[in-house]
This record gives C-alpha cells, structure tokens and sequence, in this order.
C-alpha cells in the first residue's frame, strides 16, 4: 500500500480520537499536506508533511508508512516522524494587583497581543 485517505490516516496513527473528528478537523481548514489545504480524501505517501491543529495544538508529522488500520500506540509511532516544535515556555506577562480595577486600553492590547502570541 503506498497511499490513503488523510483523514483515515490521522485516525490510524493516534493523531485524532476518532475518523470523523478528523474528517471534521479537514473540512474545517485545520489539516494541510505539503502546505496544500486537505480535504478528508486527500491521499498521503510516505514523504508527505502532514500539518494538523488538533484541540489547542498544531502537530507536524512526516509521514514514514501508510497504514489505514488503527494500531497500537508503539506501532503507531514507527509511521510518522513528529517534527512539531517544543512548546515555548510561558511566562506571565503582567500580573494584576487584586482589586486593581479594570485592565486599561493599554494593558487590554498587552494582553491580546500575549494570547495570540500562545496560539
């Protein structure tokens, strides 16, 4: 076997719980292969890069072997190559006094700017 479905394969591997989250993860724009927008029939190969939100987390995996069968974890870790990069670590931007009142025009832009910088 050389290819199969995307969705079927995020499945296989233990990237997504069940097929239909993540046929649901592809129609919703969360899955790319080589940098292309996946739809949930979208072939994978061995070689292909597989970019995946999933909850809060974006994970990228290289695919190694194609399986359409869902595994066991260990074996299921021999069919990608995960490439997703450490997780920065957080630090507290700006801590509050209690009873300080309600954040400024200010420290609102600081925050939103901290938020999406955690995405």
């Amino acid at each position: 076997m050389d290819s199969t479905r995307v969705d079927r394969w995020l499945w296989a591997v233990r990237l997504t719980k069940t097929r239909p989250d993540a046929a649901a993860a592809c129609r919703g724009g969360h899955v790319r292969v080589n940098d292309r927008p996946a739809k949930p029939a979208t072939t994978v190969c061995p070689g292909d890069v597989v970019r995946a939100q999933i909850g809060d987390r974006t994970r990228t995996v290289e695919v190694l072997r194609v399986i359409q069968k869902r595994v066991g974890a260990p074996d299921a870790l021999t069919c990608y190559l995960d490439r997703t990069p450490p997780p920065a670590s957080v630090t507290p931007v700006a801590a509050r006094e209690r009873g300080a009142g309600r954040p400024t025009k200010r420290d609102r832009r600081v925050l939103d700017k901290w938020r999406a910088q955690q995405r």
